[in-house]
Order: structure tokens, then sequence, then C-alpha cells
């Protein structure tokens, strides 16, 4: 899986979100590629990024840097960790996850 932007490891942490728990990246809805964070988003393309809707929570947009597991907009939201691995998430992303997904 391709992760895009300026990551510093192969865990998809990124120069603007490098915590331990820094370990997703998100399918961004606009051009189907994951970037760990909504900053490498906006740095790398040249377009205005958009939200998964809410009918859209089935889809496959999260994606465990640990162990590569894609996990559902829906399923990520349920857990603080991945669900294959038990790698930690960083449970501070909730915070702005609106900029990626519906509410």
């Amino acid at each position: 899986m391709i992760v895009y932007g300026e990551t510093i490891d192969d865990q998809t942490r990124c120069v603007h979100y490098g915590t331990p728990k820094d370990v997703i990246a998100i399918k961004f809805k606009c051009c189907r590629r994951y970037y760990p964070c909504h900053l490498c988003h906006e740095h790398a393309e040249t377009h205005a990024a958009t939200q998964w809707t809410l009918a859209e929570r089935q889809q496959k947009a999260v994606l465990c840097g640990v162990c590569s597991t894609e996990l559902t907009i829906d399923g990520y939201l349920a857990v603080d960790g991945c669900p294959s691995c038990h790698a930690p998430f960083n449970e501070g992303c909730r915070l702005h996850s609106s900029l990626y997904f519906q509410d």
C-alpha cells in the first residue's frame, strides 16, 4: 500500500504527527490516496479534501501502519487500536475526524 505525504518511517508517521501511536493513514475520498494526515494531503495535492459521507462508513479508508490492515471507517471509529495487530491508535485523532468523515 502506498502512503503519500511527508512520512518519517514505514509505519505511516509523518512530520506533523510522529508519536508512537500515530500509526494510521487515511484514504482521502477526493483522490483515493492514503495520507498520514490532513496536512500532508494539503501540502501534496492541488485540490481540496472531501469528507467521506455517513452512507460510506463501510468503505475501507483507514490503514494500520503497523500491519497494513485496512479498516472500514465505522470499524476504525469503534476501536482504540488495530483489531489485527493490537497496535494502539492515537486517541487524539478522533478530535479532528470531521476533517475526513462526516459526523
